[in-house]
């Protein structure tokens, strides 16, 4: 009978600690589900039984147990590396292509409940855009124009995005490889296009240097033509002033010498006289022939003087008139 009583009261005691621990789990769980903590750059997204309730700022947020639930979603831009694909140009080249898509989270509830696993869905998405881009353009375009790229695929994926809430801050496209066979074309373009330019710039150094080397002849041949009308003013100038300034010497000394014979009221027979003295002048002259002008009423009394210069110079007489 004892040994019963002790038996139930036992089997009470056990009952009542696994109640008393099942109750404790109870309110443990409870405690941890009401009471979470949102990180700094994250929303938590309250649910009441599957259906939006609410958006938790960052610290703590305290929600009721078992009916609410908190997902955590990253407001924060996230880089989304691409995987390497391949695209098809519009030349028909086949290139490899990689790209980074920098994504960030502007309304979480649309993010949450607009599309499943909006990450994978995003992808998806750039993959599309990029061949639909990329196969609208040459190689040299999809080479060259890599912003072109990144502006038309952000358009694009930017028309479904912003339905989902999210925000495509940039594309980045890493990397486009075309075929081995066709790089090595490209370099050979490359040097053929390095030669051409190098033989453009050469003949323009060349043309520059004529053209500077006849303009410098140019220039030299007008300073030579300037420098030698100069001279030629100069010269002439010159001449001038050395006749005008012998004409006015003897203008002076024909002045001078009327001036001193008018004075001297000079008489036929003076004259004759330095008539006389001038042919003598002249015959101690080498000259062979002695011109003499004729002057009869001056000359006819000196005749036998002159005769006697005449022989003594050895030469012959010549007047300029009839004798």
């Amino acid at each position: 009978m004892i040994a019963a009583l002790f038996a139930a009261l036992s089997a009470v005691t056990i009952g009542s600690i696994v109640v008393a621990i099942l109750i404790v789990i109870v309110i443990l769980a409870a405690f941890r589900g009401s009471v979470n903590i949102v990180q700094q750059g994250q929303v938590g997204v309250v649910t009441r039984l599957g259906e939006y309730k609410l958006i938790h700022e960052p610290g703590l947020a305290i929600i009721m147990p078992f009916i609410d639930s908190l997902q955590a979603v990253d407001m924060r831009e996230i880089p989304v590396p691409g995987d390497r694909q391949d695209v098809i140009t519009k030349d028909n080249v086949v290139v490899t292509v990689n790209a980074t898509i920098f994504t960030q989270v502007v309304d979480a509830k649309q993010a949450l409940f607009s599309v499943k696993n909006f990450d994978i869905a995003i992808d998806a998405l750039a993959r599309t855009a990029l061949r639909s881009v990329i196969g609208t353009m040459t190689l040299d375009e999809a080479l060259s124009e890599r912003e072109r790229i990144n502006t038309d695929v952000q358009e694009q994926m930017e028309v479904v995005t912003d339905k989902w809430g999210i925000r495509i801050s940039r594309i980045e496209i890493v990397e486009i490889a075309p075929p081995p066979q066709i790089l090595q074309a490209l370099a050979l373009q490359k040097q053929a296009d390095q030669e051409k330019r190098a033989r453009i710039l050469q003949s323009e150094g060349a043309q520059q240097s004529a053209m500077n080397v006849a303009e410098g002849d140019a220039q030299a041949a007008i300073s030579a033509a300037q420098g030698e009308r100069t001279a030629a003013i100069l010269r002439a100038e010159g001449k001038r002033q050395a006749v005008i300034l012998e004409a006015e010497g003897r203008a002076q000394a024909i002045a001078t010498v009327y001036t001193a014979i008018t004075a001297a009221n000079p008489n036929p027979t003076l004259v004759a006289i330095l008539q006389l003295d001038t042919l003598a002048r002249f015959a101690d002259s080498d000259n062979a022939k002695i011109v003499v002008p004729y002057e009869s009423a001056g000359l006819l009394g000196a005749a036998q003087a002159l005769r006697g210069v005449l022989d003594a110079a050895g030469g012959g007489v010549t007047t300029d008139g009839a004798g």
